[in-house]
């Protein structure tokens, strides 16, 4: 899509993509300025966003991070796999919170699990998952791929592929894909689009090697953008220039 395609698109209000999939990491329902816990504030801003893109006739599908309750990396001597098991048990709380929010704004909503859990969620299959988002349902993936050593960001590549997502977005805490922490660097560069190549071989932050390789190979685009400013997922998707697009075409 150019930029003369783009703004057409966002004036006529209509989305971008039919079929979604946004990429949340446990960062998104952390208290402000804290690392860890589940704001309420941040869980109904997250709620509130999902239901103006819902409006809009797009369906949505969720993969939850669990860093802002447990991150493996934080326990060195415990075993890998062991501590990977345990943040995907925090994912799926996470995903109990976002659904407890959207479900009291009247939006309905289904959570597949990796893992079975039958008294909370369903088991993840994904002509399911797709059978619920044509009904105008919201689904939250939560505990990860099931396996130890993959990240949630691969988690979100795979469950794309597998609901036949037209993109992938990626809600994080700065505006876009950058030459290098723009917290940290004033002189870092925004990218407006980037290719997948480029992403992988510069080593920047979007997403794991292995997330980025399997959007790659299947021409999944990847919108990365700032999920705290209220309405930005809406803008997104009404192709707004608020992120970068990781796309192909340059690869």
């Amino acid at each position: 899509m150019d930029v003369e395609e783009a703004r057409r698109t966002e004036a006529s209000g209509v989305a971008r993509y039919q079929r979604v999939l946004l990429k949340l990491s446990g960062d998104a329902f952390a208290p402000h300025n804290a690392e860890f816990g589940i704001s309420s504030e941040a869980t109904n801003l997250l709620a509130s966003q999902l239901r103006e893109v819902q409006a809009l006739g797009v369906e949505v599908a969720v993969v939850v991070g669990g860093g802002n309750i447990w991150r493996g990396r934080q326990a060195p001597h415990m075993d890998r796999a062991r501590a990977d098991y345990m943040g995907m048990l925090a994912t799926v709380m996470n995903a109990l919170a976002l659904q407890d929010a959207l479900e009291k704004i009247g939006v309905t909503t289904r959570v597949q699990t990796a893992i079975h859990m039958a008294q909370i969620a369903e088991p993840y299959i994904p002509l399911r998952a797709i059978r619920h988002l044509e009904r105008g349902r919201i689904v939250i993936f939560a505990a990860g791929l099931g396996a130890p050593y993959f990240s949630t960001d691969t988690t979100a590549a795979q469950r794309a592929l597998e609901i036949r997502a037209d993109a992938i977005l990626k809600g994080t805490k700065v505006d876009g894909v950058y030459t290098a922490d723009p917290n940290r660097d004033p002189e870092a560069h925004k990218y407006e689009t980037i290719g997948y190549t480029e992403v992988l071989t510069r080593g920047l932050a979007v997403m794991d090697a292995t997330a980025i390789s399997l959007c790659r190979e299947n021409d999944l685009p990847i919108i990365v953008f700032d999920f705290r400013k209220d309405g930005n997922i809406k803008r997104a998707l009404l192709g707004e220039p608020i992120g970068t697009l990781v796309h192909g075409a340059m690869s």
